[in-house]
């Protein structure tokens, strides 16, 4: 592990210490919290209803809004709703969002207070095309981009605003594609880019963000970036804003957010976060507001708070995936360890109460008994008691105790660091179960998400008990969807669903909840539902399918980033997707009973 990023071993980090950014009234990093923000869903050029869901996310507590200037025309239109704002009485600051047109940047910069970019598509090209670029070619390009994007710097440093320079994974230009591929790398770099024109205009107003619709791409983007940022030197400290792109909706949005959001809290990344629900938006708010209570760290006083209290090195590449590789292992008739999928756990108490139904519980079945599996104990904090466990014979299904005073993924990487390989781990979601029968799910929820599954997108973690949630049914649906979202287990269909703005073209919930009907049984298929050309194609990434918007209420399917069937009536896109995945033999019938199990309800407290 590099100097210039430490992440939590025996107790958690110091937030990492950014300079202050001020968007507006609202300072975002230094000695500021965390701070929340979302996005206005309807049409921006619709001014009574975007002053309306503006003002209805600043009263529910976003400390940021977001708009969609998709034209010159929509960014004029900025004006009114600051306007109609202002004289409601709320000064709340506005971003205007910025896709391929750099004029309705310039525009939008004379009425809010921030103006996001996407490096990806702001000033570059994103057409999918293979070319090798020699070093001249490639200045060049950079040279072309320093004209397109200087104005808009100069313009916002005039003003005092800020500029947030966000890659989206999947969203890379040809140019950066070619040269680093659709990585995390190329995220970074593609960001740096644009911050290094900025500080040649002396402007150091601006914020990172690194979005991926997969937790394990976009934590590792991070990581990346704000070891980069150190390395480039301490006038580097920039605020960086955090957010899982098209997380979906119900628990699975829930969750996915969790765990890249909660994951880079919890190691003290982060100073700005929007939840990005395919709901209206102003559920995304308590969410974020609830992830930032439990997982943010308070802003270091000093380099010593960001070091490990113990000596250790760590047991992962923090900045790329390699699942831990434990011992093939036997409990009962169920395999664990490397080749293996994680495992699901469960107490003997748990098993008695639900194992009259266990057939009506479809995929969601209880595999290992605690009490049956001889799983070890042990305080990892004890080095003589992890040794004499190493040196035992044999491989034994390992876990930290209940009880031991140490935030969970800081206890759970300090086993995996001095823990012999060969040992499977088992995670928990807790230390220290609750038994109070009034707990918010929605806390128990982003709480096991955001721990077990960080710990799994380390790469830690051969099993799986969930004991913050005392229902049965409920605690096994947590897991098995906490370890689907991690990307460490399929058990059902994937969906990749981005938020409503301006730029959307159908109703993302309806059209969302009737593709999940159709094709819910589908288990291993990804799906991506994407309501404009700007987050798809390239945003659905490895999507195996794609419905996107292409023209009011009109349809273009994709076959992972290619364009098939194009200007389906939106009445017909469903079925005509159907026939899509029919067509590429990824098709089954629906059995009876598990049809429409996709459209289980989001257990109250969720929302």
């Amino acid at each position: 592990m590099t100097p210039s990023l430490r992440l939590q071993t025996a107790r958690p980090a110091g937030r990492r210490r950014s300079r202050e950014v001020m968007v507006g009234k609202v300072g975002v990093g230094g000695e500021n919290p965390v701070r929340v923000q979302s996005m206005i869903t309807c049409d921006t050029m619709d001014t009574a209803a975007s002053i309306q869901q503006s003002l209805d996310l600043a009263n529910a507590g976003s400390e940021i809004v977001r708009i969609t200037a998709p034209t010159i025309k929509d960014a004029r239109n900025l004006e009114l709703i600051k306007r109609g704002l202002l004289e409601l009485g709320c000064d709340v600051p506005l971003v205007a969002d910025i896709h391929f047109k750099p004029d309705a940047a310039l525009e939008a910069a004379r009425w809010v207070e921030k103006v996001r970019v996407n490096p990806g598509n702001f000033a570059d090209s994103k057409k999918f095309a293979v070319k090798e670029y020699t070093d001249d070619q490639y200045a060049a390009e950079l040279e072309r981009i320093r004209e397109r994007f200087t104005p808009l710097v100069l313009a916002c440093k005039a003003r005092g605003i800020s500029i947030r320079v966000g890659t989206n994974h999947g969203s890379l230009s040809d140019r950066i594609m070619n040269r680093y591929g659709d990585t995390p790398l190329g995220m970074v770099e593609s960001a740096l880019e644009f911050a290094r024109i900025a500080r040649d205009n002396d402007f150091h107003q601006f914020i990172f963000s690194m979005k991926a619709s997969n937790p394990k791409v976009m934590i590792a983007a991070y990581r990346l970036l704000v070891d980069r940022l150190a390395k480039e030197g301490p006038d580097w400290n920039y605020p960086v804003h955090l957010g899982v792109t098209e997380a979906g909706d119900g628990e699975d949005g829930r969750i996915k957010s969790a765990i890249g959001i909660g994951s880079l809290l919890n190691d003290g990344i982060g100073d700005t976060v929007r939840v990005s629900l395919t709901e209206d938006s102003i559920h995304e708010i308590p969410v974020a507001r609830a992830l930032v209570g439990l997982c943010a760290a308070k802003p270091s006083t000093g380099p010593e708070d960001l070091a490990p209290t113990a000596e250790i090195t760590l047991s992962f590449d923090p900045f790329s995936y390699r699942r831990r590789p434990a011992t093939h292992l036997l409990s009962g008739d169920v395999a664990l360890g490397l080749g293996e999928v994680p495992r699901v756990v469960v107490r003997q108490a748990t098993l008695d109460q639900i194992v009259h139904k266990l057939d009506r519980l479809g995929d969601f079945q209880p595999e290992i008994v605690y009490e049956r599996a001889n799983v070890r104990e042990v305080d990892p904090r004890d080095p003589a008691a992890v040794e004499r466990l190493n040196h035992e014979e044999g491989a034994f299904l390992v876990t930290v105790a209940d009880g031991v005073e140490l935030p969970v993924i800081a206890a759970f990487r300090l086993l995996a660091a001095r823990l012999a390989e060969r040992h499977p781990i088992l995670l928990k979601d807790t230390l220290n179960p609750s038994t109070d029968p009034q707990k918010d799910f929605l806390h128990t929820l982003l709480v096991a998400a955001s721990n077990v599954g960080s710990l799994l997108c380390d790469g830690i973690g051969d099993a799986v008990l969930i004991q913050g949630e005392e229902a049965p049914g409920q605690s096994l649906r947590l897991a098995y969807n906490i370890l689907q979202a991690a990307g460490s287990r399929v058990f059902k269909t994937d969906y990749v669903a981005c938020p409503s703005c301006g730029r959307t073209l159908f109703n993302l919930q309806s059209t969302t909840a009737k593709i999940r009907a159709a094709t819910g049984h589908l288990k291993g298929v990804k799906i991506a539902i994407m309501g404009c050309i700007v987050n798809g194609p390239g945003e659905m990434a490895d999507a195996d399918f794609g419905y996107v918007g292409g023209a009011p209420s009109k349809v273009n399917l994709y076959v992972g980033k290619q364009a098939v069937r194009f200007n389906i009536p939106e009445g017909e896109a469903v079925d005509r997707l159907t026939d899509l995945i029919r067509e590429h033999g990824r098709w089954i019938d629906a059995p009876a009973q598990t049809a429409g199990r996709e459209q289980e309800a989001v257990p109250a407290g969720v929302s």
